[in-house]
C-alpha cells in the first residue's frame, strides 16, 4: 500500500468551494477562448435587445413596422398587430400545425418562432395565398370540401402549398407522410388528401 505523507487532519489551504469556483472560471475562460472572434459574432453580441423595440418584418410582400419584446412570438405579431388571424393559436408547442406560415418558402410554426427571428425573412401567411387571386391549393380545399370548423384549415393550406412546391409530383402516400405535422380534430384528412392530389393531377400547381 502506498504511503500517504499527508496526515488525515491536514489541509492544503484550499477549500472545496474555492476549487469549484476556480474550475468554473477556467471552464468559462476556455469556452470563450474557443469562440471565433468573427464580425458576425461581434454583431450578434451588439444586437442584444432589451424591452420593447420596433422592427421591420416582410409579411405577404409588404414591409411592416411592429413593436416586439425578445419573447414576442411571430404568431402574436401576425394576429394582434397585423390583423392576420389565419394562423391559429391552437397549441403552444406548434404540434397542431395550425400556426403554419412560410418563411422564405419553408413551413414554420408561428407560435414557436420569435418575431425577432423572422427579421430578414419573407413571411407568407394563408392570407397571402387567398383573397383576390386565391392560390390553387386554397381553391382545391373549397372544391373538395376539405374543411369543417376551420381551425386547422389555414395551417393545412400553407403546409400543402409548401409540400407541393417541393414535391410537385407527390403520391398519395407521400402527401400523407408530408402532412403528418398537421392535425384536424374534425377528421377531414381524406378530403385534404383529395385536394392535394387534385393539384398534382393538374389542378394547378403554380
Amino acid at each position: 500500500m502506498a504511503n500517504n505523507s499527508q496526515s488525515p487532519g491536514r489541509t492544503t489551504g484550499h477549500t472545496r468551494r474555492e476549487f469549484l469556483k476556480g474550475a468554473g472560471a477556467g471552464a468559462a475562460a476556455t469556452a470563450l477562448a474557443n469562440v471565433p472572434a468573427t464580425a458576425e459574432g461581434q454583431q450578434a453580441g451588439a444586437a442584444v435587445i432589451h424591452g420593447w423595440t420596433t422592427v421591420s418584418l416582410d409579411v405577404n410582400g409588404k414591409s411592416h413596422q411592429v413593436k416586439v419584446e425578445p419573447r414576442t412570438t411571430l404568431l402574436e405579431v401576425l394576429r394582434y398587430q397585423l390583423d392576420l388571424t389565419g394562423a391559429k393559436p391552437v397549441s403552444l408547442d406548434g404540434s397542431s400545425g395550425a400556426s403554419t406560415v412560410l418563411a422564405d418558402g419553408k413551413p414554420i410554426m408561428a407560435s414557436t418562432t420569435l418575431a425577432l427571428a423572422a427579421r430578414g425573412k419573407k413571411i407568407k401567411t394563408v392570407e397571402g395565398l387567398g383573397r383576390e387571386n386565391p392560390d390553387p391549393v386554397a381553391r382545391a380545399f373549397v372544391e373538395h370540401d376539405a374543411e369543417q370548423c376551420g381551425f386547422c384549415t389555414p395551417g393545412f393550406v400553407v403546409a400543402v402549398r409548401a409540400f407541393l412546391d417541393k414535391n410537385p409530383q407527390a403520391t398519395d402516400e407521400e402527401i400523407r407522410s408530408g402532412l403528418n405535422g398537421n392535425i384536424c380534430r374534425c377528421g377531414t384528412y381524406a378530403n385534404v388528401i383529395k385536394a392535394a392530389l387534385s393539384i398534382v393531377k393538374g389542378g394547378g400547381n403554380g
